[in-house]
């Protein structure tokens, strides 16, 4: 299998396995590994956003370009929920100590955090149903189909399991399987727009 197709897989199946630790709630004993798989979770939610944009590389028309739109509001949206209610929140809560009841400046974080969240993964289902459009349009690349569901899990279950996890994994399928799909040479649909 081509070297693109596994790039574009990872980001999604390195979240699904992060989300396989990730705690559901935050509490002190819980804090360092919240904090932690949040860490290299700034890098990595990003590259989703850059797997799907991937997908429309070189192109130019206006299909393309909403692609490129929604999957940078994505990664940027995602982001900040990463950095606020995950490296942020997970970090005060592990220095307050064992004792400490979680301070209302925390539940502020997740409250600013939580509705940037739920921008990004909108965005991230938009982008999904726009590559979706224009992968089976251009390719016929049915695995392109898994986006969606895969986006849809996360606007309701980040990378929590099962519904996280599963969506991360269905996103680094459909990325994976679109490219793969696109590079066989099955180009019997419609030119650019």
């Amino acid at each position: 299998m081509p070297r693109r197709v596994w790039l574009l897989a990872v980001p999604g199946f390195a979240l699904a396995v992060a989300g396989l630790f990730h705690p559901h709630h935050l509490t002190y004993d819980t804090s360092y590994r919240w904090y932690a798989l949040h860490v290299p979770g700034l890098l990595v939610f990003p590259l989703v956003g850059l797997a799907l944009a991937e997908l429309v590389h070189g192109r130019r028309d206006a299909v393309a370009w909403l692609v490129r739109l929604a999957s940078y509001v994505y990664a940027t949206f995602y982001t900040a929920l990463d950095v606020i209610s995950g490296i942020g929140a997970g970090w005060v809560t592990h220095e307050l100590g064992p004792d400490e009841p979680r301070p209302r400046a925390v539940s502020l974080m997740f409250g600013i955090g939580t509705p940037l969240g739920e921008v990004g993964s909108a965005a991230l289902i938009v982008a999904a149903a726009l590559l979706v459009y224009d992968q089976l349009r251009r390719h016929r690349a049915w695995p392109v189909v898994l986006l969606v569901p895969g986006a849809v899990l996360v606007h309701v279950g980040h990378i929590f399991a099962p519904e996280g996890v599963a969506g991360m994994a269905l996103i680094g399928l459909g990325t994976a399987g679109a490219a793969l799909t696109a590079r066989r040479g099955n180009r019997t649909a419609l030119p650019d727009v």
